[in-house]
């Protein structure tokens, strides 16, 4: 690999992790006007495990798709038997977490940053990471009219979700790998950055206020199919072209008092998996219909089907990644040296892997001891 891209690549793992610091993670996409959601789902039959009900909760977009085909299709469900799912929607981060403090959701699909977050503000006593989910998912789109190459960005207006937002702060540090300064609070700079909601962001693009975005899908595609061009995907900065977008985060109290519960849902999680990457049209369009049950609107086919395509629904959480993240950021200078021993808890999800014959999956050196 050329130097200059493995130097991106380290430059963006670091920018991944300053939300640790902000603690404002934007939801990626199409979950930002979805509403609360508190629905009790109807008891498959079978056993009841050691809790009556689980609380789960999850934000209402596709870099979430296990949960939404998970409970849409209920296979979620048919793992735990007699107890009953009880689901909550996000729209950010921080919410969830917050959530997950207070008890009022026991399991949660979430990103990276504030899984990281909230261990390291508890000192490692909140939650535990179980199982993988999503990677990919985040593109840089721009008008091909005013932008050919990645060199004709400078001088130009590029949109992000929100001020210490992931794809904010790489953006950010691509600027800074580039050569180019900007400036993290006011966005100005030889690259103007402009913090704009996901909502928002479509129509700044028509309106010609922004000259593009790097933001996650649906959003990008959503760009896409108004004239813009993909320039960049955030994977190919990645090894292997997987990065950790979404995982399953679990109560470290609900761990210890309902391991079965924990066991099953990853187990139901893992079956979800498998069936949207055996059946991607079909798990498509049930993603698409619990959206809608959600948030009262389906995406349309020109939107989600480049969008699916470049999410990768995965059970391995891509320890690795999430600890390139927090060790670049440190050497950046974005954070303070985080203590993420113990933040991953994988025994359960390996345990369901080599009972289906798969491979298990690494830690990174961050698990439970």
């Amino acid at each position: 690999m050329p130097a200059s891209r493995t130097t991106l690549r380290r430059g963006l793992a670091a920018a991944a992790a300053l939300p640790l610091l902000i603690g404002a993670v934007a939801s990626c996409g199409y979950g930002s006007e979805s509403k609360k959601d508190d629905k009790v789902a109807p008891a498959a039959k079978g056993k009841k495990l050691s809790a009556d009900t689980v609380k789960l909760g999850y934000f209402p977009n596709l870099t979430h798709a296990t949960a939404l085909v998970g409970e849409q299709q209920g296979i979620l469900q048919k793992e735990l038997g007699g107890t009953q799912i009880k689901s909550t929607t996000f729209n950010a981060g921080p919410s969830e977490i917050e959530a997950l403090n207070a008890g009022s959701i026991d399991i949660g699909f979430i990103g990276p940053s504030p899984a990281i977050n909230g261990f390291t503000k508890s000192k490692g006593k909140n939650l535990r990471i179980v199982a993988g989910s999503a990677s990919g998912g985040v593109k840089l789109v721009v008008n091909p009219k005013k932008i050919k190459t990645l060199d004709d960005l400078k001088g130009k207006k590029i949109a992000t979700p929100q001020l210490g937002n992931t794809q904010d702060v790489a953006f950010l540090n691509w600027i800074a790998e580039k050569g180019w300064k900007a400036d993290a609070q006011s966005g100005k700079g030889d690259v103007s950055v402009v913090r704009t909601d996901n909502k928002i962001t479509p129509d700044a693009y028509k309106s010609g206020s922004i000259d593009g975005a790097w933001v996650p899908e649906p959003v990008a595609s959503r760009l896409v199919s108004q004239g813009a061009k993909v320039l960049l995907d955030e994977s190919t900065l990645w090894p292997d072209n997987k990065f950790v977008i979404t995982h399953i985060i679990v109560s470290q109290k609900f761990l210890k008092s309902h391991p079965d519960v924990v066991e099953a849902v990853v187990r139901g999680s893992v079956k979800t998996n498998a069936w949207i990457n055996a059946n991607p049209d079909l798990a498509k369009a049930a993603a698409n219909a619990k959206l809608k049950a959600l948030t009262g609107k389906e995406l349309p086919a020109e939107i989600i089907d480049p969008a699916w395509k470049s999410i990768l629904f995965t059970d391995d959480p891509l320890a690795s990644t999430l600890k390139t993240q927090a060790d670049y950021a440190v050497k950046a200078g974005l954070l303070e040296k985080p203590d993420l021993n113990g933040i991953y808890d994988l025994t359960g999800l390996n345990k369901v892997l080599k009972a289906d014959g798969k491979p298990e999956v690494a830690d990174a050196g961050l698990g439970v001891k």
